[in-house]
């Protein structure tokens, strides 16, 4: 979160002040509860990048920088649709996809979901399975 172009440290737990969390839906946290199950959507019960975001702010202040970039990458996933997300997955399995289709994959990501976190990390598995021949035809 930040605020007047500033960093703002950020308190964990975060539902402290639900008031400033958002479901995907844009929903306010503190407006979901029994009292409103009956109008909820799907939406309304998944995380927002932003709510993502801001628990990646906690982990890296709290000196946790790799489940903070878990987390910046998550944010970064939640503009990808779901069958989207579970074909990725499955490619980047070893052995599933060629150089060139974890190339385009990265390039996908980050051309039309600007993932660029995403992006690089294909990119990183895919240097990684070239070397170690993990890719499709041990390519």
């Amino acid at each position: 979160m930040q605020e007047n172009g500033k960093a703002e440290r950020v308190h964990y737990p975060l539902m402290d002040d639900a008031g400033r969390l958002e479901a995907a839906s844009g929903r306010g946290a503190d407006a979901i509860g029994l009292a409103q199950l009956a109008e909820l959507s799907p939406d309304d019960l998944r995380i927002s990048a932003a709510t993502l975001r801001t628990q990646a702010a906690v982990a890296a202040q709290s000196g946790f920088a790799q489940l903070g970039e878990n987390l910046t990458r998550a944010a970064e996933l939640t503009a990808v649709p779901n069958e989207e997300l579970l074909m990725m997955y499955e490619k980047m399995r070893p052995g599933r996809a060629t150089l060139a289709e974890m190339v385009a994959l990265a390039e996908r990501l980050e051309q039309v979901y600007g993932a660029t976190q995403n992006a690089a990390l294909v990119r990183e598995a895919a240097a990684v399975y070239q070397e170690r021949k993990l890719l499709k035809n041990g390519r």
